[in-house]
């Protein structure tokens, strides 16, 4: 499987200023964190770990992701942001997922789930890309939808109409998450949105240090 050769590599984005009286070796939380995070359903994380001596439950490894809080690096300042929206599927309701990505550095800076999809959300999630990089040069790349130009142009913030180009970046993202997603049954199956989200946003997180 491509993703498994993924699985390789640091795992110094990975904070676990979280642990407290955890029992499991620090070492094998990062590779259960990042194993997941990266492509592995949950039982196959436990088959990994347990293959290094280390027995723990598919709860306590979802619990992990979830207590890391991983989310994009902060204060990033790119010249063109690609933005668009895709719909995600939890516990057989429909979500929309907000993503913006720097389609030169290929990475995501700033996702979101809402529960359904119009100006108004548009603009709350554009705030919140400000409040965490400098974007108010950037160019940003959308397609054709009339409330994501609506919000950008409220905001005051410069956009230009892209169907292909650098706006393939972020579509290329939302590929894989949805490859990802549905790849193992259980990972957006019985969950809160906002677990969802946590783990869209290690996702995030993990994307962005695999580049």
């Amino acid at each position: 499987m491509a993703e498994i050769a993924r699985l390789n590599g640091s795992s110094d984005w990975i904070d676990l200023g979280f642990v407290e009286r955890e029992r499991t070796p620090e070492p094998a939380m990062m590779l259960g964190i990042r194993s997941h995070v990266a492509g592995l359903s949950l039982s196959n994380t436990v088959d990994l770990l347990e293959d290094l001596g280390v027995d723990r439950s598919r709860k306590a490894i979802h619990d992990w992701v979830q207590k890391a809080d991983l989310q994009p690096e902060l204060g990033k300042s790119p010249n063109q942001i690609a933005i668009d929206e895709t719909v995600i599927r939890i516990n057989d309701q429909q979500f929309w997922l907000y993503a913006a990505g720097d389609p030169a550095r290929n990475e995501l800076l700033h996702i979101r789930l809402f529960s359904t999809t119009t100006t108004a959300l548009t603009e709350i999630f554009l705030r919140e890309l400000q409040q965490k990089h400098d974007i108010e040069t950037a160019e940003f790349l959308v397609d054709g939808a009339q409330h994501l130009q609506t919000a950008l142009q409220r905001a005051g913030l410069r956009f230009q109409i892209s169907r292909h180009g650098n706006r393939n970046t972020i579509e290329r993202i939302f590929r894989e998450l949805k490859r990802r997603t549905s790849s193992f049954s259980n990972c957006f199956s019985h969950v809160e949105p906002v677990t969802a989200e946590n783990w869209l946003q290690s996702f995030a997180r993990w994307h962005n240090a695999s580049n």
